[in-house]
């Protein structure tokens, strides 16, 4: 008996796929969720071979859900909203249901999702969304880390700065230090270039915080932020801090 979640806040929506898969008795639903954190705990819980995933949800959206899962599965997103199946695709979704959406098109995503389940186990996975672009601007307005149990959402302008750390990045903050599994790059890319910048391959620092610029040894720097941290500059960061202060 393969194993799925439902994952939608509307009531309804669960419901019609509930229905749907009666067809499909080699299927079980094992949870129903209305929100991203309680999917996130279900998968934890349960280790579903698939599951139908909304987008836009209350607390976190569908998207910055499955950034916290470590195993994803197989998900088959369903929706109201057009405007984002290139993310999902990207996020090599099995398929995107536009609601509302037919008996027979539910259908075909799931006979989909059984084929390359067949072929290859890791074809219905996840892929790592490090390096897809946010679309949501909720998600470029704060960053969403799991710490031990809980989920915690960080508005950007709580952020003291990014620092690079391993396959993670590190966001500091006033209320302690949270890990997320991104890359610099991809913060690099989605924060407001006039708010944060990347002084150096390792950090990234938001003008907001940032105190005075002070000179070291044969032409290097150094960023000191208001909570005295010390950043090191690199030659590009120094040059980009400065377009973007205007000096």
């Amino acid at each position: 008996m393969m194993k799925c979640l439902i994952i939608d806040d509307e009531p309804l929506a669960r419901s019609i796929v509930a229905e749907y898969l009666q067809r499909h008795t080699e299927i079980e639903v094992v949870q129903e969720c209305g929100d991203g954190f309680a999917g996130v705990k279900a998968i934890m819980q349960h280790q579903p071979d698939l599951i139908f995933l909304d987008i836009q949800m209350p607390k976190i959206n569908g998207f910055e859900m499955l950034e916290l899962v470590e195993q994803a599965p197989g998900v088959i997103f369903t929706t109201a909203f057009d405007e984002y199946a290139l993310k999902a695709f990207e996020a090599n979704a099995v398929d995107y249901l536009l609601k509302p959406f037919s008996q027979e098109r539910f259908d075909a995503a799931l006979k989909k999702w059984l084929e390359k389940r067949s072929i290859n186990a890791a074809a219905t996975k996840v892929t790592d969304l490090n390096e897809v672009p946010a679309k949501q601007p909720e998600e470029q307005q704060r960053i969403v880390v799991k710490a031990a149990n809980d989920i915690r959402i960080i508005p950007v302008h709580d952020v003291l700065y990014l620092e690079a750390y391993d396959d993670y990045v590190k966001v500091h903050t006033n209320s302690g230090l949270f890990l997320k599994k991104k890359t610099m790059s991809y913060y690099e890319r989605v924060l407001d270039p006039k708010q944060f910048v990347r002084v150096h391959r390792s950090y990234i620092i938001p003008l907001t915080q940032l105190t005075r610029i002070e000179p070291l040894e044969k032409d290097s720097h150094i960023a000191l932020l208001k909570n005295g941290t010390r950043v090191p500059l690199s030659r590009t960061g120094y040059s980009k801090l400065r377009a973007v202060l205007g000096i």
